[in-house]
């Protein structure tokens, strides 16, 4: 219990700076998988889990404070708040799972893929729900979750999922549900509890610690190898700003930033992680980190690099990977299923030192 009150599993923070609709939508070419956002059913930039699910996990206030099971009461069930009505769903684990994949990862993926998704996202509702019957969160109105993706896990009931698929409907959850279910009541677990089952689209070519991204370390989220990503259509991405659109954003964004003079001294990048992500940089004067650079100007991730053009003034920023890059690559994940691993090989590659568990043999 004390890992399950150490860390908040609750990641939103990832994607909320990223448009995701357009990687969600199934294709036959293997698309980049990004956090769910449905038109008309998430907005635009704010999705889940990576999950780019919520808010990074930070250390528990009561953590020490409660003992017991890491799994208790009704296994089965899962109260699901509709943030848009107000209302409370009961569902069943198993529809919540359902519904939480075809959310989540494109159901055009493999199937062992979408095994390993089905286990991420049982394990983060599992999670959630016993930190609500320890310490309820008002908002939540006695429910354990919700279904609002900028905050928690993302979830499409029947009819968000029709509307989403449109006439693939019905193929699509046949194969999500056939998934699913083949994992049973399987859920993550480091030291006997559930494990903040981070995922994200697509890494710089190896995965990030969760000590980089959260400034606290996590066991089982370690950096590990992820090359298949660099296959991915969606890992490279360049934008470029004029010095005018950076000077604006930049000075705008951050309390007493200031850029004056040479524009190619107006960005320096000091520190990176071994796998890519941006620590520290400056901006004139200010010190600021790889998120906070990517926040401000929308980057699919904070593994980045800066260029700037003197005859055209302007900058390049070059983006690898897509998401905050913690836990699971879910285009990763695809590509060892293509190449022949089972879910539980690429769960187990993913998140180092966890291990797989039956839920309803847990104590």
């Amino acid at each position: 219990m004390k890992e399950l009150l150490k860390v908040t599993a609750v990641f939103a923070l990832l994607l909320a700076a990223i448009p995701l609709l357009t990687f969600l939508k199934p294709r036959e070419n293997d698309a980049p998988p990004m956090t769910a956002e449905a038109a008309g059913v998430y907005s635009a930039g704010n999705t889940p889990a990576e999950t780019e699910t919520s808010v990074p996990p930070i250390p528990d206030p009561q953590d020490g404070q409660a003992g017991g099971s890491a799994v208790s009461g009704n296994t089965d069930s899962l109260k699901v708040l509709d943030f848009t009505s107000g209302q409370v769903m009961e569902l069943s684990l198993r529809d919540y799972v359902v519904g939480a994949v075809l959310a989540e990862m494109p159901a055009s993926y493999h199937e062992e893929a979408l095994k390993a998704q089905a286990v991420a996202a049982r394990t983060y509702a599992v999670r959630q729900r016993e930190k609500q019957r320890l310490s309820p969160d008002p908002e939540l109105m006695g429910a354990d979750i919700s279904n609002d993706s900028t905050k928690y896990q993302a979830y499409f009931t029947p009819e968000q999922a029709k509307a989403f698929y449109g006439v693939g409907y019905e193929t699509y959850l046949e194969k999500v549900s056939a998934a699913v279910d083949s994992t049973g009541s399987d859920v993550l677990v480091y030291e006997g509890e559930p494990i903040v089952a981070a995922f994200h689209s697509t890494s710089g070519g190896k995965t990030e610690s969760a000590e980089v991204v959260w400034g606290s370390p996590v066991e089982y989220l370690i950096p590990v190898d992820s090359s298949g990503d660099e296959k991915s259509p969606s890992y490279l991405e360049e934008k470029v700003f004029t010095e005018a659109e950076l000077k604006a954003r930049i000075e705008t964004s951050l309390d007493g930033a200031e850029l004056e003079g040479d524009p190619e001294e107006w960005l320096k990048i000091k520190e990176r992680s071994e796998s890519g992500t941006v620590i520290k940089m400056t901006a004139g004067s200010l010190e600021l980190s790889g998120t906070d650079f990517r926040q401000i100007f929308s980057l699919r991730s904070a593994n980045f690099t800066v260029e700037y053009s003197a005859k055209g003034g302007t900058f390049s920023v070059t983006t690898k990977g897509s998401g905050h890059g913690v836990g699971m690559s879910q285009y990763g994940a695809n590509c060892m299923a293509n190449s022949g691993s089972g879910y539980k090989e690429i769960l187990l590659h993913y998140y180092g030192g966890a291990e797989i568990a039956d839920m309803n043999d847990m104590d």
